[in-house]
């Protein structure tokens, strides 16, 4: 059963027991000061059967914070806390990706150091976007994101230099691999999109010049990390966090091209249906095999049957899954056994404590 996806695989320069790749969940559930604590140990062991974890999304800076309770990268706590959740991933059998995430002007002042604005290429609010604070009063609440102040070209080397001292401190905590958060509307890809990205210096206007960051960060995880433990989310057509880029296709195509002479793991692309994009089609898949050399993990709405069959078609390498991995730690295992799977609670979904997040059974529990 599923044989494929079940099968061995080698992605970049790390080995893998199986295709099936759990996708990046925020779950809102770090500890004081951002810090992975020991509810995030087991949460992550308890899943640690899938061949690749990629981690919630890890802000690189405080700065880069759009969401209460998220885990961080940037500080020697948040480091130590990362380490012993690859420890215990590690002593299960299981890899580990940290991915790196800047939000941009996905965030509001109650997140930022003095309360200052969310910085973004240029000073353009994102529409219909929310940021997750805990209010003055101590009450948690989605509010408004705030308008944004555009980045300086000055502070641009600061920026690549979070996502390098990011990398660093992955690399310490005993990671497997990065992944460059470039999708999803967040502060890559508003530099990405024609619609979000005004400016007139080397960072706008032409494509190449909208994604000039991108490939900065990626050269900087890079330099830390080695190609081959290096990937990158993007998200072609995606449409919310007010983003309606006029050329995603083509910058999916270039970056493709960039990153597979780079030499990097992979790509991992987010579906855009789910949010209300549309589908990808069969030619662009075909297209972006052509450009990019190495392993392409897709993202979006799969279950085992449609995840084997896109991997028989040679169009992807494996396949990451969320939602299901919230509910089922032993995903793999029940995909083996072609066992039917829990079914996850949404209101569980952020925040809280071990409800809803360490205490789904397991199929033999079940």
């Amino acid at each position: 059963m599923y044989s494929k996806l079940l099968s061995p695989y080698t992605v970049g320069a790390v080995a893998l027991a199986n295709r099936v790749v759990m996708a990046p969940l925020t779950r809102s559930r770090a500890g004081e000061g951002e810090v992975p604590r020991a509810l995030n140990v087991e949460y992550y062991r308890q899943r640690a059967t899938a061949g690749l974890i990629v981690t919630e999304a890890s802000q690189i800076s405080r700065q880069g914070q759009g969401y209460a309770w998220t885990p961080g990268i940037y500080t020697d706590a948040q480091e130590a806390g990362w380490k012993l959740v690859v420890d215990a991933v590690h002593q299960a059998g299981g890899k580990m990706a940290l991915q790196l995430w800047h939000v941009g002007r996905i965030s509001h002042s109650l997140l930022q150091e003095n309360a200052a604005a969310p910085v973004a290429p240029s000073a353009l609010v994102a529409e219909n976007s929310q940021s997750f604070v805990v209010l003055p009063d101590g009450t948690p609440a989605n509010v408004p994101t705030e308008t944004p102040r555009a980045l300086a070209l000055e502070e641009m080397p600061g920026i690549v230099a979070q996502y390098r001292q990011a990398a660093q401190r992955a690399k310490r905590a005993g990671f497997d691999l990065v992944e460059v958060h470039a999708a999803n509307g967040y502060l890559l890809q508003q530099f990405m999109s024609t619609n979000s990205n005004l400016r007139t210096d080397i960072y706008g206007g032409s494509l190449e010049n909208r994604a000039r960051l991108t490939l900065e960060a990626v050269d900087a995880a890079i330099a830390e990390m080695g190609a081959g433990h290096v990937g990158v989310r993007i998200s072609p057509h995606f449409v919310a966090h007010g983003i309606a880029d006029s050329e995603p296709e083509q910058m999916a195509l270039y970056l493709a091209g960039e990153f597979s002479q780079r030499g990097i793991a992979y790509i991992h692309v987010a579906e855009p249906d789910w949010a209300g994009g549309p589908k990808l089609t069969a030619e662009f898949r075909a297209q972006l095999r052509a450009a990019f050399k190495g392993t392409i993990i897709t993202c979006g709405n799969y279950n085992a049957a449609k995840a084997e069959a896109m991997i028989e078609q040679g169009l992807v390498d494996a396949v990451a899954f969320g939602r299901p991995f919230i509910a089922n730690p032993d995903l793999v295992a029940r995909f083996a056994a072609d066992a039917e799977l829990n079914q996850q609670d949404r209101t569980t979904f952020y925040g809280g404590d071990a409800k809803g997040y360490t205490d789904y059974p397991s199929m033999n529990a079940a």
